[in-house]
């Protein structure tokens, strides 16, 4: 019979709206999604630097210049990260998102992340020069300087990318269009 009743007509609009609504949120959450995967990676890579800092990378098959090396990849990698941010993202989300303006709350996290870098890349070449000075206290209280305000970054960034917070800003034509 081809005539459908009031309640099943009710429940094929809703599961259509309900996939609708899925594949919209999925949209609306693309950039924090995509986001999210590179911040909890550099998480990991931070955290494994921690822990091995006092010398267990020699457990898993590393030695001192390796464990070095996997250090100055980090802070490459993150530097890398941030001067595409700040070169090709934050620029166009700046325009409607006062925290992605320059001189505003995550460019001056880089900073402070950046600083933190330098220390590290510092501390890696004087290691690289002299192994014999290889301290696991001043490695681990260099990362210590800059993880809270790292994860704090990682973090705020992905939640300022979450799809509740974009639909504030953009239309999601305006959002498809935001490189990255």
């Amino acid at each position: 019979m081809l005539v459908r009743t009031a309640l099943q007509s009710a429940k094929y609009s809703y599961r259509t709206l309900a996939k609708m609504s899925s594949f919209e949120e999925r949209k609306w959450n693309s950039l924090s999604e995509r986001m999210s995967s590179f911040h909890e990676w550099f998480k990991q890579e931070f955290n494994t630097l921690y822990e091995l800092a006092d010398g267990s990378f020699n457990n898993r098959g590393m030695n001192l210049s390796l464990y070095l090396q996997s250090a100055r990849q980090f802070e490459h990698h993150l530097t890398t990260h941030h001067t595409i941010e700040e070169r090709h993202i934050f620029p166009v989300l700046g325009k409607k998102m006062p925290s992605f303006a320059a001189d505003h709350e995550h460019i001056k996290s880089h900073e402070g992340i950046h600083d933190g870098l330098e220390s590290l890349s510092k501390l890696v070449r004087k290691w690289k020069q002299d192994p014999s000075t290889y301290s696991p206290e001043e490695m681990r209280a260099c990362l210590d300087g800059f993880k809270d305000v790292l994860f704090t970054h990682l973090d705020q960034e992905v939640a300022d990318l979450r799809g509740e917070n974009m639909k504030k800003y953009w239309t999601l034509k305006e959002l498809e269009s935001i490189p990255m």
